[in-house]
């Protein structure tokens, strides 16, 4: 009987620290989730419903509520993704805001006349202009030798006026990118 009380007293020892040790990492754990739940920035989703549904042309916001409508959510997701190309989560958002609180479809405002360049080719400069946007730790930049200052003005003009469809397609005629890209690009400039 002696010689079972250190292997039994070594055993609950060794359970007693077992448990210590998982009700602390459950403790942490617990921390992790709610200080994660709480550093999220809470959306309105009556903001985020009218600016998903800036991001429509008239027939993608027609066809997106038609699939609302109708109950399939899964193809107006897919429609909105392909749409804005915004990931599957922003647009899961987008689509439960919109549906949540319908939006009418509103043309976006022309922009003023003298900020759209309208030359039909854009010139080709001696040398490469940069421009360089950021936002905390986003940076893009967008290098071309189509770009000068002037150029370039109107393009942040256009985009502070609300007209970012615009400053984004005049980005995209003096330069090699995406629509997608130009959109990106605008987003981070400085408000």
């Amino acid at each position: 009987m002696q010689s079972l009380i250190v292997p039994v007293l070594i055993l609950l020892a060794v359970i007693a620290c077992v448990l210590l040790v998982s009700r602390v990492l459950s403790r942490r754990a617990t921390e992790r989730r709610s200080n994660a739940a709480s550093s999220r920035t809470p959306v309105d989703p009556v903001e985020l419903a009218r600016e998903a549904a800036a991001k429509l042309s008239e027939d993608q916001h027609r066809q997106l509520y038609s699939l609302i409508a109708q109950g399939q959510a899964m193809a107006a997701i897919k429609l909105y993704l392909g749409a804005t190309g915004e990931g599957l989560r922003a647009s899961r958002d987008a689509v439960g805001a919109l549906a949540a609180h319908p939006q009418p479809f509103r043309r976006p405002e022309p922009a003023p006349q003298d900020l759209v360049p309208d030359d039909d080719e854009p010139e080709h400069f001696s040398y490469r202009y940069r421009a360089i946007a950021s936002k905390g730790d986003v940076t893009r930049e967008v290098s071309s030798n189509m770009l000068n200052d002037e150029i370039y003005g109107r393009i942040r003009t256009l985009a502070k006026s609300g007209d970012i469809e615009g400053a984004a397609l005049a980005l995209t005629k003096h330069s090699d990118i995406s629509m997608k890209q130009a959109r990106e690009f605008l987003e981070l400039l400085d408000d």
